[in-house]
């Protein structure tokens, strides 16, 4: 079989519900018993693509990233309706929690949610049953340090994005960390579990990225990640 890790990657339930229509033209959002059943549909259909892709690649460590880069505008009521003069009512954060919850109880490993938006609901996240968070670091604010503190001490890993993901100039490796060492100083968190906390990734994928600048920016990662490692004050 095979020996390695992959990811199985899926958009989340909340971020659908924001883009997918009911038939007035309005987002699934607006209607609650049409996000149960969307969140609940989703739940079983990745319940059975994990289990043909365990199916078909045997002895593989399945990692599963739910994208849910709308999840903030759903709980803080942002989200446009279609004329776009209103916003949708927010979301009950523990009903928003509880479809997660749902969702990542399907997969039996790691659960890791990528979100590229402001205000990244790290608590929420963890509660839910996540086992890491990927994020653009760049948009965190020292408002998040509490919630990234109780999450990091609770064991959830960080998948901080310091990497463009679209063709950029890339600074030395040591140079795109140094925020996550100023991080982990204000959090008061010892320099020794950097290593073991975070993992370095470009910050929303590099789908928009040419191959040459793909492969870079991933080398870029590895390096930064070591100088983590071997450097983390």
């Amino acid at each position: 079989g095979y020996r390695g890790r992959l990811k199985v990657q899926a958009v989340g339930p909340w971020t659908l519900a924001t883009a997918l229509e009911l038939h007035g033209g309005e987002a699934v959002l607006q209607d609650a018993g049409a996000c149960r059943d969307l969140a609940g549909s989703l739940a079983e259909g990745l319940r059975e693509h994990l289990a043909d892709v365990r199916r078909r690649i045997p002895g593989a460590e399945i990692v599963l990233q739910v994208d849910e880069p709308s999840l903030t505008a759903v709980l803080l009521g942002r989200v446009r309706s279609a004329s776009k003069y209103r916003t949708y009512r927010a979301v009950d954060r523990q009903v928003v929690e509880g479809a997660l919850r749902e969702l990542f109880a399907v997969h039996d490993g790691e659960v890791v949610v990528h979100s590229c938006a402001p205000e990244v609901p790290f608590g929420l996240l963890r509660r839910a049953g996540a086992t890491g968070v990927s994020f653009d670091f760049s948009l965190l604010t020292e408002r998040e340090d509490d919630a990234v503190g109780e999450a990091v001490e609770g064991g959830t890993k960080l998948f901080a994005g310091v990497v463009p993901g679209t063709d950029a100039p890339l600074s030395d490796p040591a140079g795109s960390v140094m925020g996550v060492r100023k991080l982990w100083r204000r959090l008061g968190l010892a320099p020794g579990t950097l290593a073991e906390s975070v993992v370095v990734t470009p910050a929303c994928g590099l789908a928009g990225a040419s191959p040459a600048y793909a492969r870079a920016a991933q080398a870029h990662c590895v390096k930064a990640a070591r100088s983590l490692a071997d450097n983390p004050e």
